[in-house]
This record gives C-alpha cells, structure tokens and sequence, in this order.
C-alpha cells in the first residue's frame, strides 16, 4: 500500500485536484486515477506534528497507482515541517505543498493555515528548512489575503517574501479567506472571487508557476485559467461530478478517449474487493464514487442504493446500484462549456 520510490518525473501541475479534508483520501484518489490518469492529486491536509508522532501507515499509504501524487503539510513549525518533508519523500511522493490558506478555528489556533499569511518571513523560513530537508518540488497553497489583508500589494509582499525563500510555485485560491465569522464553507463561498489577483500576480512574476485555485467548474473554466495562468487546480467539482476530469483530460492533455463509467466502476469495484479483504470499511469507499453519475438519468437512485446498503463488505452492492443507471455508460451528463 505504500510506495518508497516516486515517480521523480518533472511535474505537470496544468490540471490538479484541490486538496480536500475529509475528501482527498486514498480511496478517493485511486477512484480518480481510473478517470483521469495524468491529472495531479493532493493528499488531504496532514500536519506535520501528526507525520512525526502520528500512524504514518495510515496517514501516508498510498498505491502506487495514484503517482503523481502531492503531500499537503499543515504547520508553522520550520524543524518539525523539514521532518515531514523527509519523510514524505522517503514515502515516494512526487511533491510537498504547504497549507497556507485552510481557514478553520482549528487551524488557526495552531498557527498555520490561513493565518500564515499574516507572517510571510516565517513561511518563508518554513520554505527554507523544507527545500533543505528534501530533493522533491516544495510548493505553497495560499488565498488572495486575509481579513484586513487583502489587497493586490498584500497578496504580492507575501509571494514575493516567499520566493525568496526558493519556491517556484504558487497555488491560490482567488479568494480571501475571512478568519473571524466566518465557517470552513462560507469561506469556499461567500468572499468573492478576485482571479483578476491571481492573474496580474502572474503578469507581474512570469518566472513563477502560477496556479488558480477557486471556482473552477467548467471546461471553459480551466481554458481562461491555462491562458493566463499556468495551471487550474478544481476542488468540488472533481467530487461532485469526478467524471468532469475526463472531459478535461481530452481538453488539457489531447489524452485519448477515457474508458466509460462502467469500466471505471469495474476497476473500482477490484480495488474495493481487495481493500475489504484487508479489513476496509465498504461504506469509506463508496462514499467517494457517488457523483460517478452526475446529471445521468437514474444517478438518484444510484446515490440512494449506495447510501443505504453500502454498509457491509459486499462489493456487489456497486453493480446492483449501477444497474439503476440505464442510460449508455459513457453518456455525457452534465455538460460543461
């Protein structure tokens, strides 16, 4: 289950998928990689204190199927962040993203996420002591500012505070993330999105990857993205309709055509065989695949079926809900222009 050797290819970071707490897990990650298999994948946020006393097996399995494969790291601890990076290399992950834009209470009792970008030298300290603790890529996953902090002069002190620390690559979120008031969710929602910001940040800084995070959901989403910036990274899109990745696989990467739903959900369903076998819960599995069927008629009656039975270790509980879904596997769904 774990891989102690990345695939240490230079990385592709024009299509990824958002790291996502209770969402970018590994089964989640191996269902994607059946539809989009160059697309860049990011662990949920780990913190580093947790790599360092925590179950590393459970935390930081993963099949080698998923490459490329990025770790996210919370913290604001330069020492114990340097520690993690280690260790995810020696793990086999192809890159270490620093989590400077989770705004949860949580997260920001603890002095990282968000909040960190209120202190760009010690984020840059962070960069610093992880680029000298491992060969991989180290990159920062920020928003547009902070409360108070939110103008284009914020959002480019802090870039620039940064890259000097050594990194190249950028990923923001195009909006500012509000730490009191303010829920995990409204944050994803309510403070409007500024890709304006994100897109001079670029202009401005050509010799840095720049990549937009926020709001990204349609096809001619990620084609205004790769225009002016140099990636789209897609959060709850890529888990409400994952078959959208596809679609923008063609369009990204010219990647042949996909294989069809079904046949993903075949691939699937030896993975899940395989993972019960080893004592996984059905139900931690079925839970990622529900939007399988997005837009296509029967895709209600897939949902409930799984919801309601996919509680023992009977995979065949997958094909009973998908024979619910009469239309042509490979039918397209929910369209995005």
């Amino acid at each position: 289950m774990t891989a102690t050797q990345s695939s240490r290819r230079p990385l592709d970071r024009r299509v990824s998928v958002a790291p996502m707490m209770e969402r970018t897990d590994r089964h989640f990650r191996y269902f994607l990689r059946l539809i989009a298999p160059r697309t860049l994948l990011y662990t949920e946020m780990i913190t580093a204190h947790a790599v360092a006393r925590g179950d590393r097996e459970r935390l930081l399995a993963f099949d080698p199927a998923e490459h490329p494969l990025a770790i996210q790291l919370g913290g604001g601890d330069p020492d114990a962040l340097a520690e993690a990076a280690a260790v995810a290399e020696a793990r086999g992950y192809d890159e270490v993203n620093l989590n400077v834009g989770c705004p949860s209470n949580r997260v920001r009792e603890g002095r990282f996420g968000a909040a960190l970008m209120a202190e760009p030298g010690l984020v840059r300290r962070c960069v610093v002591a992880m680029k000298a603790a491992t060969r991989l890529p180290v990159t920062v996953k920020c928003r547009i500012g902070i409360d108070g902090r939110d103008r284009y002069d914020d959002l480019r002190r802090f870039v620039d505070a940064v890259a000097e620390g050594g990194c190249e690559s950028f990923i923001v979120h195009a909006r500012k993330a509000v730490l009191g008031g303010l829920s995990p969710k409204e944050n994803r929602e309510v403070p409007p999105l500024r890709y304006d910001m994100v897109y001079r940040l670029k202009e401005e800084l050509p010799h840095l990857e720049i990549v937009l995070n926020g709001g990204v959901r349609t096809l001619a989403a990620v084609d205004e993205a790769l225009a002016r910036a140099d990636g789209a990274m897609i959060g709850r899109e890529a888990y409400q309709d994952p078959y959208f990745l596809a679609a923008v696989e063609q369009r990204v990467f010219g990647a042949p055509p996909p294989p069809d739903r079904r046949q993903v959900l075949d691939g699937f369903i030896a993975y899940a065989r395989g993972e019960c076998e080893r004592g996984v819960p059905l139900h931690a599995m079925t839970r990622h695949i529900l939007g399988l069927f997005q837009g296509v008629p029967g895709a209600r009656a897939w949902r409930r079926r799984l919801s309601e039975h996919a509680h023992g270790n009977d995979v065949g509980v997958i094909a009973e809900a998908a024979a619910l879904v009469a239309t042509p596997a490979n039918a397209a769904g929910v369209v995005h222009p």
